[in-house]
């Protein structure tokens, strides 16, 4: 059975290394300057990173994947198609969106995705399933083999409690600020939910295993 790997910066965002047979899948890449970080994360391991998955992006998880992909031109760079846009600067909205991306929120990569990525692929042993809401096109990985949900800002746990990230708590105020969608968060959190994974590791906060009641609720589901 897979181990969790988080790598944690400042105490506040997370991003996490998933074993596969042929080396690491690195979820997210935290803030910049984080890659040496990383890097030495994965080093400790002792597996190479063949691919790197990006939940969503805005700066706090997309920071260092620029440097990353300076130091790793062989790893797989896969990123849902719609936040692919934004981090190549387009921020028009798409039919149906409820809002205008922000720009503070989504910075301007030179590294394009080597694949695209739509809920239903697979990354390894991830399966994409969307997530959108906290962004315009979120993406979650739920690890068939240990039912390891991995999140990005859908869900986050300060407190020890988990949360939808459609709204700030007195522990973790920021959500608020930066959510896109509001009422997508809140249905993206009864999706997840509905997964029933045996663990979640959200973007911020801590992996909280056996989930089900923390996920009633956050969510109103079950």
């Amino acid at each position: 059975m897979p181990s969790v790997h988080r790598i944690a910066r400042l105490g506040l965002v997370n991003a996490y290394l998933v074993e596969e047979e042929d080396g690491l899948t690195l979820v997210d890449t935290l803030v910049a300057g984080s890659a040496k970080r990383l890097l030495e994360a994965a080093q400790a391991l002792g597996r190479p990173v063949t691919r790197i998955a990006i939940t969503h992006g805005h700066v706090d998880h997309v920071g260092s994947l620029d440097a990353l992909r300076a130091a790793l031109p062989g790893a797989e760079v896969a990123v849902g198609a719609r936040e692919a846009k934004l981090l190549a600067g387009d921020l028009t909205p798409e039919p149906g969106e409820a809002a205008k991306p922000r720009s503070f929120n989504f910075p301007k990569l030179k590294s394009a995705p080597d694949r695209l990525l739509a809920p239903g692929d697979r990354v390894g042993s991830l399966e994409v399933h969307g997530a959108a809401g906290h962004s315009p096109g979120q993406i979650a990985f739920l690890d068939t083999r240990d039912r390891t949900l991995y999140c990005g800002d859908a869900l986050h746990s300060f407190g020890g409690e988990l949360h939808v990230t459609d709204r700030g708590t007195r522990r973790f105020p920021f959500p608020s600020v930066v959510v896109f969608d509001p009422a997508a968060a809140r249905r993206t959190g009864r999706e997840l939910s509905a997964l029933e994974p045996a663990r979640v590791a959200p973007g911020h906060g801590r992996v909280i295993e056996a989930p089900a009641e923390s996920l009633r609720r956050a969510t109103g589901v079950g």
